[in-house]
């Protein structure tokens, strides 16, 4: 029961991770493509976790962590860009 909902859950990631990957090409601003970027780490994070549940282990899940902290620094710095033209001041 767990294995089949843990296959839809990823096949729906899958689709989601699809969908963010075409806005991420073809969005029409560059706050559009941040903000896919930002949502294609999350459901790699997503992703991470559902393998993690699958095999029983921990590690996946520290590895989810670090994507996860990976993904919002590089959010920041692309959302800073954006708004001040530079990363340093």
């Amino acid at each position: 029961m767990l294995n089949g909902v843990i296959a839809v859950a990823a096949a729906m990631l899958g689709v989601a991770m699809l969908l963010n990957l075409w806005r991420l090409l073809v969005g029409p601003g560059m706050a559009d493509r941040v903000l896919a970027l930002d949502t294609l780490s999350l459901n790699a994070v997503g992703l991470i976790l559902l393998l993690g549940l699958a095999t029983h282990t921990t590690h996946y899940f520290e590895a989810a962590m670090l994507v996860a902290a990976l993904g919002f620094v590089g959010t920041v710095a692309f959302a800073r860009l954006l708004i001040r033209g530079a990363l340093v001041e």
